[in-house]
């Protein structure tokens, strides 16, 4: 306390001699002879502003007394980890870092109807093609569960007339976790995303609800198939919204090499696996794709489903025109965070669909979301402000060609050992 009282003083004393000095000067030698003051005016006037001045050093003195290292104030963390707070412009956020703790994927997720009738209704609405215009289509069209892992393999979704849409098939696998759906996020649950491509003209093509209420209600079936779940035949838009979104909920797959890993089987990843698991962690990966889901727009989190992509811009970014959208100026957007359930499944990858290998995908992702060089980018000087408040000259960290292979190899035992198998056979491999 006693060294902080002389650190004031050393800095109040001269910096008082000096106002004083100053103000003197100014008053006798400026504004006196400005505005024709006598000598006792210029002095009156002399002590009211060295009033206002006194009373500034007298403040600024207590301030540095109990606080001798203004610094301590605002502590920043990690740029790894301070990204986590980003989701979209606005004011930094002090994160306190926690230790991670890994954990395996529930068998159901949040709300999962327990009605079986419900749910069955929900699979057959999911495979009926009258829910298309042209009768050909159905939701598994975009979604195959065991031939393309939930998603259609395609770079971009082929809707009703051979129609391409703009963005890439997400998987349904395990979409019953996820806070927000479609790519940029704007369904708010299962059941406001359900209808969406049923009456999008370039996916499945239906004029109305109205129309999918006219076209079911002409189906024998499926008037009994709604009183066993709601318990009266009537059919309508919202009906079907639920019993698809009640179907979605069951596709689970917590069956990954990952998942026996962290519930005790020692022998379920191996080395790569494991090397790639802790620069999944190391490298910052886990700030947007955490928890059992692997994601921030995770229920099971409450983290922000939504990034900037791509927040550091780059080559390999604009390469795959990844910072483009149709009809808009080119620039960062914002996405939801995925999952990475079965992501080594479910390629290509991207909104845009134009990636079609994972470690590509990695080695992008590790450039644009993490500012960490790859083989073939350059390592740059950062220059970051150290705890001694200096300015310091800072490597940027890289990954090599054997971390994105381990990283590769992480990613792929979060497959479903399930679908991992089911494509194996329809490959014959």
């Amino acid at each position: 306390m006693e060294t902080g009282l002389f650190d004031v003083l050393g800095v109040a004393g001269p910096a008082l001699l000096l106002a004083l000095v100053v103000l003197v000067s100014m008053v006798h030698l400026e504004l006196g002879p400005f505005t024709h003051l006598e000598t006792s005016g210029k002095w009156l006037l002399t002590a009211a502003l060295g009033a206002g001045v006194l009373a500034f050093i007298f403040k600024m003195s207590v301030a540095l007394y109990l606080n001798p290292k203004p610094d301590r104030l605002l502590v920043l963390p990690h740029p790894d980890f301070s990204r986590r707070a980003a989701a979209l412009p606005g004011p930094a956020a002090v994160l306190e870092y926690r230790p991670y703790q890994w954990l395996a994927l529930p068998a159901r997720a949040p709300g999962a109807a327990t009605d079986p009738a419900l749910v069955e209704l929900g699979r057959q609405l999911f495979n009926e093609t009258a829910l298309s215009a042209d009768g050909r289509l159905t939701c598994a069209s975009c979604h195959d569960l065991l031939a393309a892992a939930g998603a259609d393999g395609q770079p971009r979704a082929v809707g009703i007339g051979a129609q391409v849409g703009p963005r890439n098939s997400p998987t349904v696998w395990n979409s019953g976790f996820q806070s927000v759906l479609f790519w940029d996020g704007r369904a708010p649950s299962l059941e406001a995303q359900a209808t969406g491509p049923i009456l999008n003209p370039v996916e499945m093509g239906l004029s109305s609800g109205a129309e999918a209420e006219r076209r079911l209600q002409a189906l024998p079936a499926y008037g009994p198939a709604f009183r066993r779940a709601f318990g009266d035949p009537d059919i309508s838009f919202t009906r079907v919204a639920q019993a698809l979104a009640a179907y979605e909920r069951t596709l689970v797959t917590a069956d990954s090499p990952y998942d026996r890993y962290v519930q005790g089987d020692q022998n379920a990843l191996d080395p790569a696996q494991l090397r790639g698991m802790r620069l999944f962690q190391e490298t910052g990966c886990i700030n947007c794709h955490r928890g059992p889901a692997f994601s921030d727009a995770s229920l099971l989190e409450k983290g922000a489903p939504l990034r900037i992509f791509p927040a550091f811009p780059n080559p390999l970014a604009r390469r795959y025109g990844l910072d483009q959208e149709a009809g808009q100026p080119p620039g960062p957007r914002v996405w939801r965070v995925p999952s990475l359930r079965n992501v080594a499944l479910t390629g290509p990858y991207f909104h845009n669909g134009r990636v079609r290998e994972l470690k590509e995908a990695i080695r992008i992702m590790a450039v644009s979301q993490l500012d960490v060089a790859v083989p073939g980018v350059t390592p740059r000087q950062r220059f970051l402000f150290g705890a001694d408040g200096q300015l310091q000259s800072v490597t940027q960290r890289s990954l090599s060609a054997a971390d994105i292979d381990d990283l590769a190899a992480f990613l792929d035992a979060l497959s479903s050992a399930r679908l991992k198998t089911a494509l194996s056979g329809r490959s014959g491999a």
